[in-house]
């Protein structure tokens, strides 16, 4: 992949985000994908992909050079000629986790080794990561940059109480990660800036457990206009204003006359407003989705 056109792409939440994994085994019914190992929610590469995908196909131009272009880039179906496109999108990592906060409203929180991961991925991709120092930390303690919204001494998040200092690692990360995500408003930087925590491995894995949004729905009997037997289900989302990142790259291109550089710039550029994952009659999977470096 070292050399291959390699850029990021980062997922910002508009609304709540349920992308599932079947039917659970515990009290939610409809859980959001996890990661095997970590635990934390995830946005797998082949979803991001077929969105995009989607995209491209309804507003691009119906020209033929055009349509090799997105055959190229997404493959094409069949039992004969079929192949998985050249584009290839890893999965979308959680970067920040939107949690309620007594002061500042809600903080978006990450953890030490959410931006070990970060760094060692996308390192040599996004100019400027390798400069950033990852904080540690560990037990029941939080870091802030110094211009926080989120308290002085202690940060409120939902039922914990945790000890908070001001970190310059921590506003370095904040300013980098914002304009990552918020690379054209600096409004929005800032708010990003003021409510960014690091905490520990420990605590966030507790709120990316607990911290999720859990809905209970029906089903109306249209006969009676009562719930239907059955009809009371569990669903789990990421909350809104979630924060994921992924890497997109050109592989081999199989179609001829199309480059790996036009695949990626025609199709891998600029900011998409999308939606992502099920439930979207409901409003749900409402995310910006932007590219970065190269």
């Amino acid at each position: 992949m070292n050399d291959r056109i390699t850029k990021s792409y980062w997922i910002h939440g508009l609304s709540p985000l349920h992308v599932g994994s079947g039917r659970g085994v515990g009290h939610i019914d409809l859980p959001i994908a996890r990661e095997k190992v970590t635990g934390w929610p995830y946005i797998p590469g082949s979803a991001v992909k077929g969105v995009l995908a989607d995209h491209h196909h309804a507003s691009a131009g119906k020209g033929r050079e055009d349509c090799a272009k997105k055959k190229a880039a997404f493959g094409t179906a069949g039992d004969d000629s079929s192949n998985a496109g050249a584009l290839v999108f890893s999965d979308a990592r959680i970067v920040c986790l939107p949690v309620q906060s007594l002061y500042g409203t809600f903080a978006w929180c990450t953890s030490s080794m959410v931006l070990r991961q970060l760094s060692r991925d996308l390192t040599g991709v996004v100019p400027g990561l390798e400069d950033l120092k990852v904080p540690s930390l560990s037990g029941e303690k939080a870091l802030t940059s110094k211009e926080t919204v989120l308290g002085d001494d202690t940060l409120y998040l939902q039922d914990l109480d945790v000890p908070s200092e001001g970190c310059d690692d921590v506003g370095k990360w904040a300013e980098f990660l914002a304009g990552q995500v918020f690379p054209e408003d600096e409004g929005w930087r800032g708010e990003f800036a003021r409510r960014f925590v690091v905490l520990s491995d420990e605590v966030f894995n507790y709120l990316s457990e607990m911290g999720t949004q859990v809905d209970a729905r029906i089903r109306i009997n249209p006969e009676n206009g009562v719930v239907a037997t059955g009809g009371l289900w569990y669903e789990e989302a990421l909350p809104s204003e979630a924060i994921l990142a992924g890497m997109v790259w050109c592989d081999k291109v199989t179609v001829k006359g199309v480059s790996e550089d036009e695949l990626v710039k025609g199709f891998c550029s600029g900011k998409l407003g999308l939606q992502v994952g099920g439930k979207a009659t409901v409003g749900r999977g409402r995310v910006s989705l932007s590219f970065q470096g190269e």
